[in-house]
């Protein structure tokens, strides 16, 4: 689950920051001119111009935090016969699913994994582990490259990016409601807002975007389904089935979540809700299902 879990806490790491900047500048102005009342309507628009800020910068800086967290290298010259194999396949792809050819990278792990990510379809970055490479045959890995280019391909961190925007802007609007309450109700602050606003602010903030993650984990379920079926039309229904069977044969080493909606693999937590991947059983059971109904 490496691409959601970097973006997920990327994100809330920014909204912290963008919190802690903007309230020690004094510039949130969501106050009423009496300095008392919240003024509603422009907390929403403070909302979200921060919520939808906090989470294009992650997707900016996606590819830059990948490549840290995972220590991916970008294949520049491939060093051997599957290095080379690896990069024509990527090519070949991204010529079939209309994207420019993304940057090609391998991380260090014995755990079988990958993941894509990036600002744009045309500016992405497909990385896979050593282990998948030693572990897996070709048509495996195909198709493991292949459900990781139709992420990139339906544009799903984009998609992922304007969800986690939405979930932003009402985040950082209720955590500020609650700060006034407590602020208003409990320290009974008559003007302004005190220390404990800020405090209360940042931790419902916090907790908020923690629980409200589960809408961007319950998207990135869906999309996990659409992109078992790109692999599986880039490089056959068996292939994808038995990448996923491999994969349903080990225990994944952890992604950074940032990445982790746009892995491969993924443990299951201890909550379904805070999963980025569906079951591997399920995922393998939809694409059997097609590739029976296209036989037919």
């Amino acid at each position: 689950m490496k691409r959601i879990f970097l973006f997920l806490m990327t994100n809330i790491a920014i909204l912290v920051l963008l919190s802690i900047t903007l309230s020690l500048l004094g510039v949130e102005g969501i106050l009423k001119e009496n300095g008392s009342d919240l003024d509603l309507q422009a907390l929403l628009i403070f909302s979200a111009v921060f919520g939808f800020g906090g989470a294009f910068i992650s997707l900016l800086i996606s590819k830059w935090m990948a490549k840290r967290m995972t220590g991916a290298v970008v294949i520049k010259s491939p060093a051997n016969n599957l290095e080379k194999w690896l990069i024509e396949t990527v090519e070949k792809q991204a010529k079939i699913v209309g994207i420019r050819m993304p940057e090609v990278a391998i991380f260090p792990t014995a755990s079988l994994n990958a993941f894509a990510t990036g600002a744009s379809r045309n500016k992405a970055l497909v990385a896979v582990s050593q282990g998948l490479l030693d572990t897996m045959n070709k048509g495996e890995i195909e198709a493991v490259v292949g459900h990781e280019m139709s992420h990139v391909a339906n544009g799903d961190m984009v998609t992922l990016t304007l969800i986690q925007g939405v979930v932003n802007t009402f985040v950082i609007f209720f955590s500020r409601v609650i700060g006034h309450f407590v602020d208003r109700v409990i320290l009974k602050n008559q003007r302004g807002h005190g220390i404990g606003y800020f405090i209360t602010t940042l931790f419902a903030q916090i907790v908020l975007s923690i629980l409200a993650s589960t809408i961007v984990m319950y998207v990135s379920r869906k999309r996990e389904f659409v992109a078992d079926t790109g692999g599986a039309d880039l490089a056959g229904h068996q292939n994808m089935i038995g990448a996923l069977k491999r994969l349903g044969q080990v225990e994944p080493e952890a992604l950074p979540e940032q990445m982790a909606a746009f892995g491969i693999n993924d443990k299951k937590g201890f909550a379904s809700w805070f999963s980025s991947h569906p079951p591997i059983e399920d995922r393998i059971k939809a694409l059997e299902n097609r590739a029976l109904i296209l036989d037919k």
